[in-house]
């Protein structure tokens, strides 16, 4: 499964740099997410309850930060395991523009599910992983900015 986006986020890129580096900001706005702790400069283990479809599953995981060109982009790529609902793993090219005191961060992102998930099938979970990916970036415009981001 791909995905791709582009979010406008009324703030400077080294303001968004930083909150797409602290655990604190992220736990706020990745839904479901239960934990969230840096355990190195580049890697994080989190604790994530979803509902996808039918199926409902906690995810243990780890996500690890490669590629790093800060304040202009990094990868991100991580693997979750729920249990008895399976697996998702995946990765995402990050990348953040300045643009008229502004930050426009576009992102490219590829994952695998395997186990109950995959048997829901591919356009069930892509819907949601699509949903999920909005609302993180309402979550996070609105951390950084306390107001609703314009429509992507």
């Amino acid at each position: 499964m791909e995905m791709s986006g582009e979010h406008r986020i009324a703030a400077p890129r080294d303001t968004v740099w930083a909150a797409l580096n602290d655990p604190d900001v992220l736990r706020a706005c990745i839904p479901g997410c239960e934990s969230l702790e840096k355990t190195s400069d580049t890697t994080m283990e989190a604790v994530v309850r979803q509902k996808i479809g039918p199926v409902k599953a906690r995810f243990n995981g780890a996500v690890e930060l490669l590629n790093i060109d800060a304040p202009k982009s990094y990868t991100i790529q991580g693997e979750g395991k729920g249990g008895v609902a399976g697996f998702a793993k995946g990765s995402a090219d990050v990348r953040l523009a300045e643009d008229a005191g502004e930050t426009v961060l576009t992102y490219t992102a590829q994952a695998q599910i395997g186990g109950k998930l995959a048997q829901l099938g591919n356009r069930l979970v892509g819907s949601t992983a699509r949903k999920l990916a909005q609302q993180f970036f309402v979550n996070f415009h609105n951390h950084l900015t306390d107001e609703d981001p314009p429509e992507a």
